[in-house]
């Protein structure tokens, strides 16, 4: 959905970020500004700030920044538009419609598709409490769930017939273009349009606003493949979502447990565990840990202390599990987060340890779950021999080289001696192990580069560039009496980089009419990677300037060394010999310039 830039700005004005963003993290008040634990990435000190002139947010940690529609986008893992409907609603505001057509046309599609998936799962749903549906229900019946977790579920049933699903949602007046996006259909030029699900009990895949948004299926019978999910839509990215998710967010629990299926999470659930989520047929994705990053750190206002909750993994006690396991803990430390894994031993899965053991039991198992790094290390013996000396040589040595992985020095020596005391290892002799791989690993970083090329050259160049260009960016937004000095010698055009070479222009037509609005300007980057940069830029340490001189040498210096970036910009992209010429001769004014600020 578009919508006309006025209407962005007047969702920002009425939507202090502070207050916003307080309601998420906890905020303390230094100077002008507010600071607290990112929400974002995992630190124990609070380098995210929000800005209230600048009505924006910025990590000094992760670097990442924007307004406060943004930090709602990526918080809440809502789209612009979401996040924009869900800021209007808060203040109060009615959304006009667009009059964008091609906008208007896919946040049509997007709202027609919400409708077919509701539709089709209020159609399984009464399939499984009918006459057809009653081989599906005695399966889930025998799997222990009650009425009230079907309910809760939303499962349902697909008929044996290939065209049941389909001929239902032709009468409810769907096109057949939509239904072939929806993804619950097959198309074959000479078969038409066929079920994708059927003789399958159904799983409604739900959004964390409890949409339906894809399905999966377990086949009845010996059918293949035994489970069945929704393809990628424009409403449905499997990387991006997680099964149960839309319950497990609001749980009190002081964990999430992450599963491997549907029937695992469903289990946990009936039995008091509504922290359960799973990855939705797709192995454990970055994506996904970023998601369980939003939801590990509950919301809290200020003056409440912040709470954070575990991450554990509860993956099949197979040989695959387990390897699945390892790789969720690597992509899971790499988000920021620790993790543990919960041992179900002499049970295969959470549904079969249930059944057999009860929730008394696994919540014990809760209480005893292993560390994620001890559970790695101890499944890396099995790689080795440790009965023979160069095998547990060779195991101690892979050990050190995953200690690396522990940017804190406490943390990893932490680690090490408690790998020391396990394995009967000296302290010092692993310290030694351990300094020789970071030598190792630092060897390997700064091995010898082929000769780059011009064109990665420049690239390297440009990334240099950007410092002074966003120095400027920043300085104007704090202090706009400067433009009036600034716009004697440089324009927008001199901005070498494209990105800021927009913002520039924006900014510029800011301060001379009512002054620099930075949210305002980041509202028209829809790019992540882009608002990013901004968010930087508008962030930039111009340094400590403590006196008039100081504040003019500086202002000089930034303003010459965009001049020189513009030239060579100039002299690369247009080999224009006027323009050179002419931005040349403005060069060698602004050097021989006596910089005045007003005090």
């Amino acid at each position: 959905m578009y919508y006309p830039d006025e209407i962005i700005e007047e969702v920002i004005a009425r939507n202090d970020i502070v207050d916003v963003i307080s309601s998420y993290v906890r905020l303390n008040r230094r100077g002008s500004n507010y600071f607290g634990l990112c929400p974002f990435h995992n630190e124990k000190t609070g380098s995210f700030s929000v800005t209230p002139q600048k009505r924006m947010f910025y990590c000094f940690g992760c670097h990442v920044g924007g307004n406060v529609i943004s930090f709602i986008q990526r918080y809440e893992n809502m789209s612009f538009t979401e996040a924009v409907k869900l800021l209007a609603d808060r203040a109060g505001m009615k959304l006009p419609e667009s009059d964008d057509p091609e906008a208007k046309k896919r946040e049509d599609q997007r709202s027609l598709l919400l409708a077919v998936n509701k539709e089709a799962a209020k159609y399984y749903y009464a399939q499984l409490r009918s006459e057809a549906g009653e081989r599906g229900l005695k399966y889930l019946q025998g799997r222990g769930l009650t009425d009230e977790t079907m309910r809760k579920f939303g499962l349902g049933f697909a008929r044996s017939s290939k065209d049941e699903t389909y001929r239902y949602l032709k009468s409810k007046g769907f096109s057949d273009d939509l239904l072939n996006v929806s993804g619950l259909f097959n198309f074959r030029e000479n078969q038409g349009m066929t079920d994708k699900f059927w003789n399958r009990v159904i799983f409604p895949i739900m959004d964390t606003g409890h949409r339906v948004i894809g399905f999966g299926g377990r086949v009845m019978g010996s059918g293949e493949p035994k489970y069945l999910n929704s393809p990628d839509t424009p409403i449905f990215d499997k990387s991006r979502n997680l099964y149960g998710l839309n319950i497990a967010k609001s749980s009190k629990a002081k964990n999430l447990i992450v599963c491997e299926g549907y029937m695992d999470v469903i289990a946990l659930h009936q039995a008091g565990f509504d922290q359960a989520v799973a990855s939705l047929g797709t192995a454990f994705t970055t994506q996904h840990a970023n998601i369980l990053a939003r939801y590990a750190r509950e919301s809290v206002r200020q003056g409440e202390i912040a709470r954070h909750k575990e991450i554990l993994l509860c993956f099949d006690s197979d040989g695959p599990g387990t390897d699945a396991a390892k790789r969720a803990l690597v992509i899971l430390h790499e988000a920021g987060l620790r993790a543990k894994v919960i041992n179900m031993t002499p049970h295969k899965d959470p549904d079969e340890f249930i059944k057999a053991l009860g929730a008394q039991e696994f919540e014990k198992r809760i209480e005893e779950a292993e560390n994620g790094f001890m559970f790695e290390v101890r499944m890396l013996e099995n790689e080795y021999d440790m009965k023979d000396p160069s095998g547990r040589s060779a195991f101690i040595s892979d050990v050190a080289a995953r200690l690396l992985r522990f940017e804190d020095q406490v943390e990893r020596d932490n680690y090490a001696g408690l790998i020391s005391y396990r394995y009967d290892v000296s302290k010092d002799g692993l310290a030694e192990l351990i300094s020789k791989q970071a030598l190792s690993a630092s060897n390997i970083r700064i091995a010898p580069k082929p000769i780059p090329t011009r064109k990665e050259f420049l690239d390297t160049a440009d990334e240099a560039s950007r410092l002074p260009q966003g120095r400027l960016l920043s300085w104007l937004c704090d202090s706009p009496e400067l433009y009036t000095v600034v716009s004697r010698y440089i324009s927008a055009d001199d901005f070498a980089d494209p990105l800021y070479r927009k913002v520039a222009q924006l900014m510029f037509d800011q301060l001379q009419k009512d002054g620099p609005d930075p949210a305002q300007i980041l509202s028209m980057f829809p790019d992540e990677e882009d608002q990013r940069r901004i968010a930087e830029a508008f962030h930039s340490d111009v340094g400590k300037l403590d006196n008039i001189k100081m504040k003019e040498g500086a202002l000089k210096d930034l303003m010459i060394n965009i001049k020189r970036l513009s030239l060579t910009r100039q002299d690369r992209d247009d080999n224009g010999f006027d323009a050179i010429k002419r931005i040349r001769k403005e060069l060698e004014q602004l050097e021989s310039a006596d910089i005045k600020l007003n005090q």
